[in-house]
């Protein structure tokens, strides 16, 4: 029913709305209740991923010019509500953190030294990279964590949900830790978020004796791998789709998660995928890694 909704919501202007009402067998109070329900929620939505994409683009623009170029490009939305929407989304500070838009480095918890600045790679397990990511859906927002080995690229954990918490960041990393063997001296690499600051993420890594490492601030290149992963997540899998539920885009993006352990080549590994890289290592044999996650 609510796909039904939807399609006569995308198409009207073609066809009236009792047209469209008759045509899919649909009573136009039913249509009317639906698109007050959700067409706020969509709208909302559509504008916060469209001056996300602004704001970053052009991160010296306060918010008069980019009401104006939301103006130019069709999207009304009064300057008061531009205003709101970038200091809920962290994009007021754009001017000094050009591009963090998930990370809040405003909090009460410490910072810990960059190890992995002059870190020479090794082995696997010596260090791991962290992030997080904004997925959109239809009327809200959903976030992604990701752990990876900056040895071999491979994603070793990751979880989706519709928040940022830190019970986000925790599950990919416990996932990391279930399905890799540790190994002394380990590295765990993050940006300043809060996420990874906190003191439930820190003493999950100090139980599994792993020293926590941060980028230096407003930095981005510090955690250059994990930022690599989440540029080709967006631009090769999600490449500006909106998923109607979290349910539609976790079906979608853990194939691809799957895939890119896989398959993905990678030139930094003589082109091979970092599953096969790290099977080719002389410490992992063919059967190293089999049944761990992902």
């Amino acid at each position: 029913m609510y796909s039904y909704l939807r399609e006569v919501a995308n198409v009207q202007g073609i066809l009236s709305i009792s047209e469209l009402c008759k045509w899919l067998d649909v009573g136009r109070l039913t249509y009317y209740r639906y698109w007050r329900r959700h067409a706020p929620a969509e709208e909302e939505t559509a504008l916060r991923d469209h001056l996300q994409r602004l704001a970053l683009a052009n991160p010296y623009y306060g918010s008069r010019r980019l009401s104006a170029l939301l103006r130019r490009e069709g999207t009304d939305a009064n300057r008061k509500r531009v205003q709101r929407i970038m200091r809920q989304d962290n994009l007021l500070c754009l001017r000094q953190k050009k591009f963090v838009v998930t990370t809040d480095s405003e909090h009460a918890w410490g910072f810990y030294p960059n190890l992995a600045r002059d870190l020479a790679l090794t082995r696997l397990n010596q260090l791991w990279v962290a992030d997080i990511t904004y997925i959109r859906l239809r009327e809200e927002f959903a976030y992604l964590a990701v752990v990876l080995d900056a040895y071999s690229r491979r994603i070793i954990g990751w979880a989706l949900d519709q928040h940022m918490r830190s019970d986000l960041t925790l599950a990919a990393l416990r996932r990391a830790l279930h399905d890799r063997p540790l190994a002394p001296g380990l590295i765990h690499h993050s940006d300043r978020g809060v996420q990874y600051c906190c003191s439930d993420y820190i003493n999950l890594l100090r139980t599994y004796n792993v020293r926590p490492s941060m980028s230096r601030k407003g930095n981005p290149y510090d955690n250059a791998k994990a930022e690599s992963f989440m540029k080709t997540l967006k631009s090769e899998q999600i490449d500006g789709r909106v998923y109607a539920t979290i349910e539609e885009a976790r079906l979608d993006i853990a194939p691809f998660l799957e895939c890119y352990n896989r398959q993905r080549l990678h030139s930094a590994l003589n082109h091979r995928s970092p599953q096969e890289y790290e099977a080719d290592l002389p410490q992992a044999g063919d059967s190293y890694y089999e049944g761990a996650g992902i």
